[in-house]
C-alpha cells in the first residue's frame, strides 16, 4: 500500500459516525446536493469580475508570498499561502502538526541536507507535496464556487512538476519516480480546472542564492545553484508555455515586481478570453463544486496503486500506522462524532 493511499484511508472520513451511520464525505455533500441547486444556489449568481483563480509562481525566495498577499488584499481575493507537508493536519483534527509518519514520512530538512538520501525521501516529499497542492487547490476552488470570492495561491498542482523535473535533472530521484509522478498527475489534474491567471516572478539564480543565504532557513542554504537553475529552466521552458494554452500569463522581473500599481493595472487589462472556464455553466460548476468538496474522492487518483519502492509501505507497517492514527484524539470517527475532543454531533446543526 502506498503512503498516499494509507493516509487517504485514515483521514477520508469513511468510518460511520456513532449516530446516523453517515460517512463524513456523504454528510458534507448533502448541503451541496441538487435540491440546493434547484433552490437557486448557483455559482454564477455569486460571481463578480474577480471571481477567478490566480496563482503566483517563481523560484525559491522569489517573493511569491508577498506578491500573492498584496494582489489578494487589493482585489479583495482570498489568499492561500503555499501548501506544506502538514496541510492535511491543518484541515483535520485540531489543526496541530502531527508526526511525519502521518505526513508522507518525508522531511524538507532531509531533502536539503541529503537530496540523494538512499531511503527515497526526495520522491516521497515530492509526491506528498503534489497531493498537498492538489488538496489546497481543491479547497480554493470550493471557496470560489461556494462564495464567489476569487482566490490567489502560491504555486499549484499545475506548476508542481517543475520541482520534480529539477530533482530528476540533478539525479535526486529514480526515473521510475518520474513515470509514477506523471501517471498520478494525469489521473488527477483532469478533475479540476486550471487558474485563470498565472503570475511568474523571474529572479536570476544568483539573486535567489543570495536571498537564501541572507534570510533562508539554515538547511535551505545547502541548496545547489544547479538545482535552482533547473527549477528556473523548467518554469521557462515547460510550465509557462503549457499554462499559457489555458490561462493568462504575466511575467515580472525582480525590479518590476515591486511596482504593485502596474501589476494591478496589467491584471485589470486582461481579457480572460481563453481556457476551459469559458466552457462552464452552472451545471458543470455545480458538479465541480461537489467534486472538490468530497476531499477523499477528489484525492483518490493521487493514490496510484503502482509499486514504487520510495512510496510503498508493507502490510504490517501500513496497518500499524493506520491504527495508531485512528487512536489520536478526534480521529476515530468522522468530525462531529468524537466525544474525546468535545464533539457535539455537529451534523444536527
Amino acid at each position: 500500500m502506498s503512503l498516499a493511499a494509507l493516509l487517504l484511508r485514515a483521514r477520508g472520513g469513511r468510518l460511520a459516525g456513532r449516530l446516523g451511520k453517515i460517512p463524513v464525505s456523504s454528510h458534507r455533500n448533502l448541503q451541496y446536493g441538487w435540491t440546493a441547486y434547484l433552490m437557486g444556489d448557483k455559482a454564477s449568481a455569486k460571481f463578480t469580475e474577480y471571481s477567478k483563480v490566480f496563482t503566483v509562481d517563481g523560484n525559491l525566495h522569489a517573493g511569491t508570498a508577498k506578491l500573492a498577499q498584496q494582489v489578494a488584499e487589493i482585489l479583495g481575493l482570498r489568499y492561500f499561502p503555499e501548501a506544506t507537508i502538514h496541510l492535511l493536519d491543518q484541515l483535520t483534527g485540531d489543526g496541530k502538526n502531527l508526526d511525519l509518519k502521518y505526513n508522507g514520512s518525508c522531511s524538507v530538512k532531509t531533502f536539503y541536507n541529503e537530496p540523494k538520501h538512499p531511503n527515497g525521501n526526495s520522491y516521497r516529499l515530492q509526491a506528498w507535496m503534489y497531493g498537498s497542492r492538489f488538496l489546497q487547490y481543491a479547497e480554493a476552488l470550493g471557496h470560489l464556487l461556494r462564495t464567489g470570492q476569487g482566490v490567489v495561491l502560491e504555486r499549484s498542482p499545475y506548476s508542481d512538476f517543475v520541482f520534480l523535473e529539477a530533482m530528476s535533472k540533478q539525479g535526486y530521484i529514480h526515473p521510475r519516480c518520474v513515470k509514477h509522478y506523471y501517471r498520478m498527475k494525469h489521473l488527477s489534474i483532469c478533475e479540476i480546472l486550471p487558474p485563470h491567471l498565472a503570475i511568474y516572478i523571474d529572479i536570476p539564480v544568483s539573486e535567489v542564492k543570495k536571498r537564501i543565504d541572507e534570510i533562508g532557513e539554515p538547511y535551505e542554504k545547502k541548496v545547489s545553484a544547479a538545482y535552482l537553475q533547473s527549477i528556473e529552466d523548467t518554469y521557462k521552458k515547460s510550465f509557462l508555455p503549457q499554462i499559457s494554452e489555458t490561462s493568462e500569463v504575466l511575467q515580472y522581473t525582480a525590479s518590476e515586481v515591486d511596482s504593485l500599481e502596474r501589476i494591478i493595472e496589467d491584471i485589470e487589462l486582461l481579457k480572460f478570453d481563453k481556457g476551459p472556464w469559458l466552457e462552464q455553466d452552472d451545471i458543470t460548476l455545480h458538479y465541480l463544486r461537489r467534486r472538490v468538496n468530497d476531499k477523499s474522492k477528489i484525492l483518490s487518483p493521487v493514490a496510484v496503486p503502482d509499486y514504487v519502492p520510495e512510496l510503498t509501505v508493507g502490510g504490517l507497517d501500513a496497518d500499524s500506522i493506520f491504527h495508531t492514527y485512528r487512536e489520536l484524539p478526534g480521529r476515530l470517527f468522522a468530525p462531529g462524532y468524537n466525544a474525546d475532543v468535545g464533539d457535539k454531533w455537529i451534523w444536527l446543526k
